[in-house]
């Protein structure tokens, strides 16, 4: 039996298994000798998650429009940035990566549009190879859906879950190392609710592991200890957006908008609500603004500089200069993560929005 048809039987057994306090251990390992076979049999089709950028990432932020052919993204595109992508009301009108950059409050936020998305595309068809490498180095993913077509919805989180993305998720505080002797030793600081020893034990002899410390420190479920033990998956924002909500009535909007989740209902064609989704965007890529100052000078407070929510001294020197790390001696910080104006403080201190920093270099 090949590798797809043995995925193909352990699907087929997950899905027909009752889960309850008998069967967790089983499914658990089900499961675990899924993804190892999925995983196998990507690396043989050209390489599972593979990470890649078909243009290079500028700017404070990047964020991927995805979503089914003619779905609107190069007319968002368009909206929103000084991007000019080719639109036309038929599939498959952008063919390759199409960069746009947002100005917002200072921030220049990288806009990608990738080719239309099709059903099958985590598994390379239709350039899904190429879309997904793309994905994987976003900061943030805006899935945009068809008023018409909410079923697209269910088969783009499929395929980005198959692609070994994770959207709003943080990834587990999970610990797994292996040992040479001993077997499984498991210690957690936290209540599990979905894992005992022996599902875990299950899960970690499917995968080949039969010696090793691990430490949880999440309450997590079998498919993210799995996550965890595989070690490639990449923990990305989304946002879902409801496009020509123009096109139909308000309580039809309104119905296929919950239905989708959706965080916002706009007509790129009519440019409606698109002042909004900036902000949206703006928020949810989890941006900062940093003020810097010199010594003995007063701070520039027209300019920022822009950040991502929990940096530290050290990234805004990187962000400046490369020598910057390097040559640091301390600084001094004024706002929210001071405890007193101009607090000296090292190169791993966490910054908060709005902080002004002042710099001292050897």
């Amino acid at each position: 039996m090949g590798n797809e048809e043995k995925i193909k039987e352990l699907e087929d057994m997950i899905a027909s298994s009752q889960y309850n306090k008998r069967t967790q251990r089983a499914i658990g390992m089900y499961k675990a000798q899924l993804a190892k076979l999925k995983e196998r049999e990507a690396t043989k089709k050209g390489g599972a998650f593979a990470d890649g950028f078909a243009v290079r990432k500028t700017g404070d932020g990047t964020v991927v429009l995805l979503g089914f052919p003619s779905v609107g993204k190069s007319t968002l595109l368009n909206g929103i940035t000084d991007a000019e992508s080719d639109v036309a009301a038929y599939a498959f009108t952008t063919l390759t990566v199409i960069p746009g950059m947002l100005i917002y409050k200072h921030a220049k936020i990288q806009i990608l549009d990738v080719p239309g998305v099709v059903r099958g595309a985590a598994s390379g068809r239709g350039r899904g190879t190429e879309v997904f490498s793309v994905l994987r180095s976003a900061d943030l993913i805006l899935m945009l859906i068809d008023v018409h077509h909410p079923e697209h919805y269910k088969v783009l989180l499929d395929e980005i879950y198959e692609s070994g993305i994770r959207l709003n998720k943080r990834k587990p505080d999970v610990k797994i190392k292996k040992t040479a002797k001993d077997g499984i030793r498991i210690g957690a600081t936290v209540k599990l609710t979905h894992l005992n020893d022996d599902i875990i034990k299950g899960i970690l002899s499917a995968m080949r592991i039969n010696n090793a410390e691990v430490v949880l420190r999440s309450d997590i479920t079998d498919d993210e200890l799995i996550d965890c033990i595989e070690a490639n998956k990449k923990y990305v924002n989304s946002i879902t957006i409801l496009n020509k909500v123009d096109s139909v009535s308000k309580d039809v909007a309104e119905r296929v908008a919950k239905q989708v989740g959706a965080d916002l209902l706009i007509s790129a064609q009519n440019k409606e609500h698109l002042d909004e989704l900036k902000e949206l965007i703006f928020d949810r890529l989890d941006l900062i603004r940093i003020y810097m100052k010199e010594p003995q000078k007063e701070a520039d407070m027209k300019v920022p500089m822009i950040m991502f929510k929990g940096c530290t001294i050290s990234d805004v020197c990187s962000k400046m200069h490369k020598d910057f790390v390097a040559k640091f001696k301390f600084c001094r910080i004024w706002g929210k993560s001071a405890k007193f104006p101009g607090q000296k403080l090292s190169i791993k201190h966490i910054l908060k929005d709005g902080d002004v920093v002042e710099l001292h270099l050897k």
